[in-house]
């Protein structure tokens, strides 16, 4: 782990290097315009943007790697707690429902009390529950131990994005920003699979949760360097009953689709659980256009043609994206019979290339809007699911895996970069964890429905029969409806999101573009 840790500390201090030799002086009094209108200054206030991304790119890595490591690692860690076949998908579960459930909340809490204040807490946060799930003797201690990682990733990820935005509102540099945050986000949860692979068969399952500790301790390092939060701002009463029923409402959301592998969509316990849910967030949606309180999420920002359009696209490509990497790795391991570190290793050729996807975001971004970026990805990413669809039961990872984890893998990297970035146009400084933890909860959202709706095909083509064609068919049904899936966000991203958010666009630009004025 220490060769891990090692790694992690030269990457962060290479890319803030690499960005504090680019960034030129024109740039830099661009990033810092804001800051200088309201009577601040980068010297004021200790401004280190190369460390800012390091620190970033490490939290959002940690994340996202968390969202895949243990799937590998299931087989092993239910023999060794005794979990039932019914409680060890609370493993996945735990995390999935606290990270999804309270994301709104961790973004509006960023706004509130800083970004930099919200990540050094949930950093310690996180990192105890990786430790404490490590040395788990009971199904009940890494189910609490995951829950808690859960509420860390909470406050984590809104926190980081939101900090990522505040330091580079625009510019080249806001590309080459979030070009490295694409690669992260995706990386990790693409790494996740060969890490968790490789832990739990050479070292053990624990270590799919200690893998965090070091993780933790550089982001904690570098976070600590990072330019202070100001002061807190503090916006009237805060919106507490809008709160508990955002909470409430995702939480019963996630849970209710996450449970659909127990319950079917048509149960009386699904479809109660979904109800109330709906519920939940209507009135939610409600308290928030009519209270007089600071409210949880500005219904406003909705009419943000780009924060709008960024957040259904996200949404969709999640939900595909999450199933792609399920069904592939089930393809793997049941239909050509590879173990989980093999598995790993055949999910390197994906992850790398989703990392080549986002340095060709960044090369683009000069030259393309985010607009057109967003929109070749997505074919990309719906070609190579398309193709993905013609495995075959006697395949081969290199027939039937290879190439299309190429093509996919691109256009995945080719979309986050710029989906986040739009996502982030013309939001105010005190909104942009909101917009945020709202981008994060759409993915989370997204993936949680997209896996269960699109597994739930996909079991109904297999039957119960098991051979291995019928695996096939189950998992290039799913592969098939996943391309649609994000086919169909290429065409909401064409319908919805502004075409004048060009790549050299100021952000005022950008403001009147959301606002629909061509």
């Amino acid at each position: 782990m220490l060769d891990i840790e090692l790694v992690l500390v030269l990457i962060s201090e290479r890319v803030r290097k690499l960005y504090w030799r680019e960034c030129t002086q024109r740039d830099w009094v661009a990033v810092t315009n804001t800051e200088l209108a309201n009577g601040t200054s980068p010297t004021d206030r200790g401004a280190r943007p190369g460390l800012t991304l390091a620190a970033v790119a490490v939290v959002q890595f940690m994340v996202s790697l968390d969202l895949s490591v243990v799937n590998v690692g299931l087989p092993e860690i239910g023999a060794s707690l005794a979990f039932s076949e019914l409680g060890l998908t609370w493993v996945i579960h735990a995390y999935a429902l606290t990270f999804g459930g309270l994301l709104l909340l961790g973004g509006k809490v960023a706004d509130l009390f800083g970004h930099k204040r919200l990540m050094m807490s949930g950093l310690p946060l996180f990192g105890l529950a990786s430790l404490v799930g490590g040395f788990a003797t009971e199904p009940g201690h890494l189910v609490a131990a995951r829950a808690v990682q859960g509420l860390g990733a909470a406050a984590l990820a809104p926190a980081a994005l939101a900090l990522l935005t505040a330091t580079f509102p625009s510019g080249k540099e806001r590309v080459k920003a979030f070009g490295v945050w694409s690669a992260m986000n995706a990386a990790g949860a693409a790494f996740g699979v060969l890490i968790g692979g490789l832990l739990t068969e050479y070292a053990g399952w624990e270590w799919v949760m200690f893998v965090n500790v070091p993780m933790v301790a550089v982001a904690l390092a570098l976070t600590w360097r990072v330019a202070a939060d100001g002061p807190a701002v503090r916006r009237g009463r805060p919106d507490v009953l809008g709160a508990l029923l955002a909470t409430a409402g995702m939480s019963l959301l996630v849970f209710g689709i996450v449970r659909t592998d127990q319950h079917p969509w048509s149960s009386s316990e699904t479809l109660t659980t979904l109800a109330i849910a709906v519920v939940l967030l209507a009135v939610f949606l409600y308290v928030e256009k009519t209270t007089r309180r600071d409210p949880l999420i500005r219904l406003g920002l909705f009419s943000n043609r780009s924060v709008a359009g960024a957040n259904i696209f996200i949404l969709l490509l999640g939900g595909a994206m999450a199933s792609a990497f399920y069904f592939v790795s089930l393809y793997l391991q049941r239909v050509l019979g590879s173990g989980p570190a093999r598995t790993g290793v055949e999910f390197l050729p994906f992850a790398i290339s989703v990392v080549v996807g986002s340095v060709l975001a960044i090369k683009l971004g000069s030259r393309l809007a985010p607009r057109v970026i967003l929109v070749i990805g997505g074919l990309l990413t719906g070609a190579g699911f398309a193709w993905f669809s013609l495995m075959s039961a006697d395949g081969s990872f290199t027939a039937d895996v290879l190439g299309q984890s190429i093509v996919a893998g691109i256009g995945i990297g080719l979309c986050l970069a710029p989906m986040v970035s739009l996502a982030t146009v013309g939001v105010a400084a005190h909104e942009a964890g909101t917009a945020s933890g709202l981008l994060n909860s759409s993915r989370q959202v997204g993936a949680a429905l997209g896996l269960a709706a699109l597994g739930t095909a996909a079991n109904e083509r297999t039957g119960d029969t098991g051979t291995l064609e019928a695996l096939n068919d189950g998992y290039a049904l799913g592969m098939t409806i996943g391309a649609v899936v994000v086919v169909g966000g290429v065409l909401v991203a064409l319908a919805v999101l502004p075409r004048n958010t060009g790549p050299a666009t100021t952000e005022q630009d950008n403001r009147e573009a959301v606002a629909g004025r061509d």
